[in-house]
């Protein structure tokens, strides 16, 4: 269950002493091939990182042979400097794997701002390389954490063909606040051992993020570094049909985007809001965006307060198709909101649990969109006040 599950690929996790809590702070994933085929999906925040920079050059030619990934530095606003550091990464990563240093991607996370100490970036490529192994998936899922308090793994295999032959989807991510479209502050590695050619990565995945990774909104903060990447080694020798090929890729996209819902920085509640009968899905998410952007609101469920006319400003705010005097809203199953105005008793509305569904009917088409946040907390406030110090 994670990057190693597909066939051709290798990864390791080590400590390279890039954290100052001495735990795992460098991850590298390895395509054996036969085939090197590859995609990506980058953050569209204008002030990108480095690593953001580089590894769009590197997907020109839809091929990747290795991925380097490090916590505990952003190298971002670093200048021409950080940009020579990700190469020289690059460089080190080549020379030691004998690749070739524009097939290989590099990815950072951590705080924004600073450059790399490079005195151990490289020795950490050594170590990493050294540690390289086809079960190190979990190494590496670990070792690009950064604020997060679980690693990330998923992995969907599909059913046997005629000949008993299967292909896997497996991935890894890290992510646990910063969480925006374009992506959030996420690094996301995912292999697979179908037969792909890139281009065919490239629809799956940019259609998988899509309803997944851009549909995760924690806190409406867009990150500088956000990489998805989507490996294929053809190593299972499967040519899959590529509709069941990106359902599956979209079954591990969206569990790996739960699991960075789930671990939002100090939330107690993950929301589920659902725009239904929308006339667009476009309008849909919008609407739920805005919903799940509304600090009023996020500060209501913290407070287990199922304040729906927070949830109808929200909605108010967006240019979606919608008579103001038909929404409905319901919370937890409790249609609270009934044609715009008061529906059912709020007390009848339970959130003690992890999980809230918000639905909100526009009764304006057939269209719906679900976007993933969580509640506005104390600990995450308190979390973020200290980030760099």
């Amino acid at each position: 269950m994670s990057v190693t599950s597909a066939q051709g690929f290798r990864a390791a996790g080590v400590t390279a002493g890039l954290k100052t809590s001495g735990k795992p702070d460098f991850a590298l994933v390895v395509n054996d091939g036969p085939q090197h085929s590859a995609a990506a999906v980058f953050t569209s925040n204008r002030v990108a990182a480095a690593p953001v920079h580089w590894s769009r050059q590197v997907l020109g030619d839809g091929r990747v042979d290795a991925v380097v990934l490090n916590s505990g530095g952003a190298n971002a606003c670093t200048g021409p400097e950080g940009f020579q550091n990700t190469h020289t990464t690059a460089d080190k990563v080549a020379d030691v794997l004998g690749l070739s240093a524009g097939d290989v991607a590099v990815c950072s996370t951590g705080l924004i701002g600073e450059q790399l100490p490079m005195e151990k970036i490289l020795p950490g490529v050594e170590a990493a390389a050294g540690a390289l192994t086809d079960d190190g998936g979990t190494a590496a899922a670990t070792a690009i954490m950064t604020t997060d308090s679980v690693s990330k793994e998923a992995s969907w295999t599909s059913a046997p063909d005629r000949d008993g032959a299967s292909y896997t989807i497996g991935g890894m991510a890290k992510g646990a606040g910063m969480l925006a479209p374009g992506l959030a502050t996420m690094l996301v590695v995912i292999t697979t051992d179908a037969v792909v050619e890139a281009e065919g990565l490239d629809a799956a995945l940019r259609d998988a993020v899509k309803v997944t990774f851009n549909r995760a909104d924690s806190d409406g903060c867009m990150s500088t570094n956000d990489t998805v990447l989507l490996l294929g080694s053809g190593a299972s020798t499967v040519f899959p049909d590529m509709d069941e090929f990106t359902a599956g890729l979209t079954e591990v996209c969206a569990t790996l985007a739960r699991a960075l819902i789930a671990d939002a920085e100090g939330a107690n509640h993950d929301i589920a809001i659902s725009t239904v009968n929308a006339d667009s899905e476009r309008d849909a998410e919008i609407v739920s965006r805005a919903v799940a952007r509304s600090n009023l609101f996020k500060c209501a469920i913290f407070g287990n307060d199922p304040n729906w006319g927070r949830v109808l400003s929200a909605v108010g705010t967006t240019d979606a198709v919608f008579d103001p005097n038909e929404i409905n809203v319901s919370i937890n199953g409790v249609q609270i909101c009934r044609k715009g105005g008061i529906g059912d008793s709020r007390e009848l509305v339970d959130l003690s649990g992890r999980e809230v569904t918000v639905e909100i009917d526009l009764r304006a088409g057939d269209a719906s969109a679900t976007i993933w946040t969580n509640d506005l907390t104390h600990a995450y406030v308190e979390e973020n006040s200290a980030y760099s110090s």
